[in-house]
């Protein structure tokens, strides 16, 4: 099992998770030649993509989810509130999940729904198996919860959001309204949230942490990665941040 994060950020979002055959896209929120771009610098051609699976309906997510499966066939799976937050698209092989379900199959991989809080309609987050490996995703929440902690508590490897730093967010250009929104319990993990969260999974087991959706306005990689190595200093060798403008490349699970 591997994956490779095609850009994470508020400009668009996309990660491409592989198994035994089967892929998919977990949210597709850059536009059809973008994505079919960066496929393509990893080897991948778009019309292999079995599906996409929408964790919620902001645009940096789902802006290019219905041109992509209109052009290359791909199953587009979503919960019922993300799908009519989006607008209900068409789609002409749309699939529904329950946000809180217990999971489903695309090919051979098995993708479980975190409910989260994010100010979406029903924002999921996943867990996702395949090939005896776990890999948990965690971009958009305002607030750690303990489903949050139990669900990803047994993960080999993890993407997890530590989107900006209270203090630059506090002196940024954002009006007060959006600080609010960004910082509020709807909105996105800081770095310290971040490292919390990170120090109630950690274990032996986890052998891959990538650190995604930074703020280019808020947030700087360093502090990002100074605030979860202070929790996880052995996951050094294999620590990364996810780039807005370039893809991970290929990371094994």
């Amino acid at each position: 099992m591997r994956f490779a994060v095609l850009g994470s950020g508020s400009r668009g979002n996309a990660t491409l998770i592989e198994t035994d055959g089967t892929r998919v896209l977990l949210d597709c929120g850059f536009g059809l030649r973008e994505t079919e771009r960066r496929l393509a610098d990893l080897g991948v051609e778009a019309a292999s993509i079995a599906a996409v699976v929408v964790t919620h309906e902001h645009g940096d997510h789902v802006g290019g989810v219905a041109r992509f499966a209109a052009c290359h066939g791909a199953e587009v799976w979503t919960s019922p509130g993300t799908w009519k937050g989006a607008g209900t698209p068409d789609a002409a092989r749309l699939r529904l999940f329950a946000g809180h379900g217990s999971g489903f199959r695309i090919g051979a991989l098995r993708l479980r729904p975190i409910p989260v809080p994010h100010d979406a309609r029903e924002p999921c987050q996943f867990v996702i198996e395949g090939e005896g490996r776990r890999l948990g995703v965690l971009t958009d929440a305002g607030t750690v919860t303990a489903r949050m902690r139990e669900a990803l508590k047994e993960c080999d490897a993890l993407m997890l959001e530590a989107n900006h730093d209270p203090q630059m967010l506090r002196d940024g250009p954002y009006p007060v309204s959006l600080q609010r929104r960004v910082g509020g319990a709807f909105g996105h993990l800081n770095n310290a949230q971040a490292a919390e969260l990170l120090d109630a999974v950690h274990h032996r087991g986890l052998r891959r942490l990538v650190i995604s959706h930074i703020s280019a306005k808020n947030n700087r990689p360093d502090l990002a990665l100074a605030a979860v190595r202070g929790v996880a200093s052995d996951l050094a060798p294999e620590l990364l941040v996810a780039e807005q403008n370039q893809s991970t490349g290929w990371l094994s699970v």
